[in-house]
Formats: C-alpha cells, structure tokens, sequence
C-alpha cells in the first residue's frame, strides 16, 4: 500500500512539474529556467508546509508518504534536498548543512557534465 500511495502520489507530482513548466515557459520564453526555478521554489515550500503539517498531527502519517514523498518527489527532489539542509541547520550541523547544499549542486554539475560526455563518447550530440 505504501508503495501504491509514493507511486500514484508521483505520478501526480510529475504532471504537474510539466504542467507548471509549460505554463511558465509560455508566459516567459526559453531564454531563463523559470520553469524548473519556479517548481523547485515552491516545492521547497510545499514539502515545508506538508511535513509541518504531517508533524503537527494535522495530516496523518500516510499524507507523509502520498505528498511529501510521492508528489513532492515527482515534482522536485529539490524540495527534499532543501527541506533537509534545513534540518541540518536546525540541528545546529552547520557545516554538514553547508556541504550538503555546496556538495549536492557542485556533484550534480560535474556529474551531468560527465553525464553528457559519456552520452556523446556514445554517439549522442
């Protein structure tokens, strides 16, 4: 059942990230990633909202599962990597919140540069 709730509730989150992102990309154009800026910001909102909520005893526990795992993951894992660099700081774990932020975008560079180097070793463009 748990499974069944991540996966309908990321189907969800997935439509929705494409929704957004062609609503924003005819509103404003290529020339900028507002599509992907906007679904990450507001996801990092979503999932604060959602897991307070689950928290606070407002949502029940399985909410957890279907929105902030399942539709929040389809939408953005952005907005997990946020939520927890905030716990991080919140813990006082500063310097592991500031490798995760730093680590987590400097990694994601390199990794989807080798990604297309290895894509175009392959006979990709």
């Amino acid at each position: 059942m748990n499974v069944l709730l991540v996966a309908l509730g990321g189907a969800i989150g997935s439509a929705a990230r494409h929704l957004v992102g062609v609503f924003v990309a005819n509103r404003f154009g290529p020339d900028f990633p507002w599509g992907t800026f906007i679904v990450n910001v507001s996801g990092s909102f979503l999932i604060g909202v959602i897991l307070s909520l689950v928290g606070g005893g407002q949502l029940p526990a399985g909410a957890r599962l279907f929105l902030a795992v399942g539709v929040m993951g389809g939408y953005t894992t952005f907005s997990t990597y946020s939520n927890e660099t905030l716990q991080l700081i919140q813990g006082g774990e500063f310097a592991a919140a500031t490798f995760n932020a730093l680590g987590q975008v400097v990694a994601g560079l390199v990794g989807v540069y080798l990604g297309v180097v290895l894509g175009r070793a392959l006979g990709g463009t």
